[in-house]
């Protein structure tokens, strides 16, 4: 991917950070794969502590993720929701926590959740009535959470993660997005304003 490096702008008024889970939260399997168990699931470098910083800043914190894999048969629902589970321990044994994980379980153009429709968004508005365009962010590291976001409303970070498993359309959501990071750690200390 050629650069598009756009820097991110402190954020003072955010009160929800919507993250993409794999490729933000975690590494990204490769195309076509999907990640059925914990044993597979690896936690990127300086996730907890940027989960954790948004947490002590009064930040929610909403995991939103396309399962395409459930509709395959290739991982099962109550697989993904132990995953979820392990996870949320792994966090809070760290000071972190995440206050919501939305996702859709569906094959594409099956649903209006699934990204880059806004489904998902609106279901955590129905948790979080305060959830608005102007206090959130979308973290994703595809052209569909970038998308997403658009059609929302919010602001959003593209993560340019690793180009060895990267899905095509990264550059154009690199342009689209309204700021570039390598990692969620980075970003979140953009926005928070810890990066100067």
């Amino acid at each position: 991917m050629k650069s598009c490096f756009k820097p991110i702008s402190p954020f003072p008024d955010l009160q929800f950070a919507f993250l993409d889970r794999d490729g933000v939260v975690n590494r990204k399997p490769p195309e076509g794969k999907y990640i059925a168990d914990w044993s597979e699931f690896d936690i990127l470098p300086g996730v907890e502590d940027a989960i954790a910083r948004l947490n002590r800043n009064g930040c929610r914190v909403l995991v939103i993720s396309n399962q395409r894999g459930i509709a395959l048969g290739l991982c099962r629902a109550e697989g993904v929701n132990e995953i979820h589970e392990r996870l949320q321990n792994r966090l809070m044994s760290r000071g972190a926590h995440i206050d919501g994980f939305y996702l859709c379980p569906h094959d594409t153009g099956q649903c209006d959740c699934r990204k880059p429709e806004i489904g998902l968004f609106l279901q955590a508005t129905r948790r979080y009535p305060q959830i608005s365009a102007d206090n959130s962010i979308m973290i994703g590291d595809a052209l569909s959470d970038i998308q997403a976001a658009q059609r929302f409303g919010c602001r959003s970070v593209f993560i340019e993660g690793d180009p060895t498993t990267r899905k095509s359309g990264a550059e154009a959501a690199a342009r689209l997005a309204d700021g570039t990071a390598e990692s969620l750690l980075q970003a979140v200390n953009s926005l928070l304003g810890l990066d100067s």
